[in-house]
């Protein structure tokens, strides 16, 4: 799964948001690593509901444009939960890797 993938899924795990939305918390979430253009997020959307990982919550109208909420399924909430976990055990393993690197100290950059 790619980082944005990751993310955007993340974004829906609480509550379902509409684009913008989804745009301003993958760039909280990734601490601004992560900036995501509307064209890329809604490519990303429509192949992710397809895919079955998200579906659309509802539709409003604001401002006579209409604004669509994407919500997190029950496949993408495992599709989610499955790669947070493969995450943690990659993570693990680097650090024990770097933590056997002669005057490495973890947790400092440069050292």
């Amino acid at each position: 799964m790619q980082e944005p993938t990751f993310l955007i899924l993340t974004a829906l795990a609480a509550q379902p948001l509409h684009g913008y939305g989804v745009i301003q918390s993958v760039t909280t979430l990734s601490a601004g690593d992560v900036n995501l253009r509307p064209g890329t997020l809604y490519g990303a959307l429509d192949r992710l509901a397809e895919q079955g990982m998200i579906e659309v919550d509802r539709e409003e109208a604001i401002e006579g444009r209409l604004r669509r909420y994407y919500r997190l399924s029950e496949p993408g909430a495992k599709a989610l939960q499955d790669q947070a976990t493969r995450l943690r055990r990659n993570a693990a393993a680097a650090e024990l890797q770097l933590g056997k690197r002669p005057g490495f100290t973890l947790g400092v950059a440069g050292a």
